[in-house]
């Protein structure tokens, strides 16, 4: 057997049915209509810098990003579009506020999608006409983005906060606003920092209407904290069929807010399994800092390309298990590392040897299968 077929559990046959929503494009990505679920980010750096831009980009994308949105704050950002979106790997998507002749920059600059956030858009109802001709001609798709941090004073008033049916109600407007000049290629996002809100926000929005919804807790904090609201906002909300596109909002690198995304849509099944190290919490049985060790083995299998189940285990209650259920494991005790591959003990090494000895062997099991294809599995 190869090491993907063992003892790797399958896919869980009960993956969820997913909502049935109409499908857009975003440049060589289809959103929605039973596309895969897509990943995104935002870049970080001034998009005015299209190095810098290109680099971060770059980055996301060897991550596993499909899908990547840039700031446009300024003029300086808007004349950078052009560049970026010419030289991008991955779909970009234009961020506008305030200013809606950037939006019209950005159609023209070659950008796969265009996020107008209506609460903030000067004067915004009286222009979703141009706006919609101009993107139906170019052949690109709009992303209508609420948040509960920019909702439109009007809506705010009337509900009191931004609740749940305070975002929605947001959205359908301004969808029915284009809808009117007949654009119907849209995407919905409601978000908020709450994600108990943004589960009520987006099965609200599933049952009235048909558009393919991104999902995101905007503001959702830092690592931990974010990635744990993210994960259960997104798991509750996946799970149920809901979602087609969904970012991370950690305030940390996009690369991290990337994987995030990846290892929460693997976890549902929505998406093959990458890289995995299972590792222990860590007692008063150890005999090694099993914490250290777990980072530097996440370290050196940073970016390796095969989707193993790597076991760091730090004592002989359970270690010899999980090592056996993996791909590759070590179960450490005495200074030593007994190395496993497919259940199988193949040597005991001291330990500032584990982490060299697992890369060699994974290096092995690499030439004896098939690498993993990139973009069109991710």
């Amino acid at each position: 057997m190869s090491a993907i077929d063992h003892p790797i559990p399958a896919v869980p046959a009960a993956v969820p049915a997913r909502r049935a929503s109409r499908q857009v494009r975003v440049g060589d990505v289809l959103v929605g209509g039973g596309a895969p679920v897509s990943v995104q980010t935002m870049t970080t750096s001034s998009t005015a810098d299209v190095d810098a831009t290109l680099q971060q980009i770059a980055e996301v994308t060897a991550a596993g990003c499909d899908i990547v949105r840039v700031a446009v704050p300024s003029q300086d950002d808007a004349d950078a579009l052009p560049a970026i979106a010419a030289r991008s790997p991955i779909p970009v998507i234009a961020d506008i506020h305030f200013q809606p002749r950037y939006i019209f920059q950005a159609i023209d600059a070659g950008c796969a999608a265009v996020r107008v956030n209506p609460g903030n858009i000067r004067k915004f109802d009286d222009q979703v006409g141009t706006i919609a001709k101009a993107a139906a001609a170019a052949g690109i798709s709009i992303r209508i983005g609420v948040n509960a941090g920019s909702l439109d004073p009007r809506l705010l008033a009337k509900h009191g906060s931004a609740s749940a049916e305070a975002l929605v109600e947001s959205a359908l407007w301004e969808a029915s606003l284009f809808e009117e000049h007949g654009f119907t290629d849209l995407k919905i996002a409601v978000k908020h920092h709450d994600p108990m809100t943004v589960v009520a926000a987006n099965r609200l929005l599933a049952g009235r209407c048909d558009y393919p919804l991104h999902l995101g807790v905007t503001e959702a904090g830092p690592p931990l904290q974010g990635a744990i609201k993210s994960a259960l906002a997104f798991g509750i909300l996946l799970a149920g069929g809901i979602g087609d596109t969904i970012r991370v909002s950690l305030s940390g690198s996009p690369v991290e807010q990337v994987k995030a995304g990846n290892h929460i849509l693997s976890s549902l099944g929505l998406r093959p399994r990458r890289l995995e190290i299972v590792s222990c919490p860590g007692c008063g049985r150890l005999q090694v800092d099993i914490h250290r060790l777990a980072q530097q083995v996440e370290a050196a299998f940073d970016g390796f390309p095969q989707p193993l189940r790597i076991a760091v285990m730090g004592c002989v209650v359970n270690g010899p298990g999980e090592s056996r259920e993996a791909d590759l494991g070590v179960s450490c005790g005495n200074g030593k590392g007994q190395i496993y591959r497919h259940g199988q003990v193949i040597a005991t090494v001291p330990e500032p040897e584990i982490v060299h000895t697992l890369l060699q062997e994974a290096l092995r099991l690499a030439e004896e299968t098939s690498p993993v294809q990139d973009s069109a599995d991710r």
